[in-house]
């Protein structure tokens, strides 16, 4: 758990990232359970969470611990330093209105895709995505939109740090294919996803491009069932460009 790199980094702060993002994957567990998961002493986990409590970033309910509310007080702050979110969920809503389906919105953050918004509209399917989740960018629409205005330099670090993963027969593992389908979307100015993340379930994004800068995408997804012909190939696209290009002007008045 945790990443490596080659820069300095403080062990003491490892181990606490460390235990807010095993109490992050769980509903709660003891020090013995996450002494055992992190392979440290009983001694070491019991001080960091002594001091998370202190600093209330964690709860003790009779030796169970879990992730506080404080969490949630830090991601609202992020969220909304985001200058155009109001303008994104303004139009996402309107979005998901329109077309009945998820309409989801992400930026990047260390080379993956973070859903910053989702909503629905009365035909959408539910998605494991959350708010706040990470994904990999290959392998999603949104994740796509965003590396197509990516320089390749830091397209290349990107696969260089996580890799091209497969997670179905539809999913780009190939560098060159990536670039070559990243070509495509500069030039059509819209992102597909094929069912390259989940066998069953199909995407579209448009980039959203604000003073020239990738700030993020927007998507619209769907069974594959009702993802196809004209609906998906033009109608879609056409208005998600639509919802980014909204985005964009709106911004520059917020």
């Amino acid at each position: 758990m945790g990443t490596k790199s080659g820069s300095r980094t403080v062990e003491a702060v490892q181990i606490a990232l460390n235990i807010i993002e095993l109490l992050q994957d769980r509903e709660g567990a003891g020090i013995t359970e996450i002494a055992n998961e992190l392979s440290r002493s009983k001694g070491t986990v019991h001080s960091h969470l002594a001091t998370l409590e202190e600093n209330e970033y964690v709860v003790n309910e009779d030796g169970v611990y879990r992730l506080s509310l404080r969490h949630l007080e830090l991601g609202e702050t992020v969220k909304q330093r985001l200058n155009i979110y109001d303008v994104v969920r303004n139009e996402l809503d309107d979005l998901a209105q329109e077309c009945g389906e998820l309409a989801q919105f992400a930026t990047e953050e260390h080379g993956r895709a973070v859903y910053l918004y989702k909503t629905s509209g009365e035909k959408a399917v539910q998605t494991a995505s959350s708010i706040g989740d990470r994904e990999y960018l290959h392998c999603i629409s949104l994740g796509k939109a965003m590396m197509a205005h990516m320089s390749e330099e830091r397209v290349n670090e990107i696969v260089d740090k996580h890799g091209l993963k497969k997670y179905t027969d539809s999913t780009i593992t190939v560098r060159e294919d990536l670039f070559e389908e990243l070509e495509t979307i500069r030039e059509q100015g819209y992102a597909f996803d094929r069912e390259e993340k989940i066998e069953g379930l199909k995407c579209v994004a448009a980039p959203v491009v604000t003073k020239g800068e990738i700030v993020g995408a927007l998507s619209v997804s769907g069974p594959a069932s009702r993802f196809e012909g004209e609906f998906y190939e033009n109608e879609l696209p056409s208005l998600v460009t639509r919802s980014a290009n909204v985005i964009d002007i709106n911004s520059q008045f917020s």
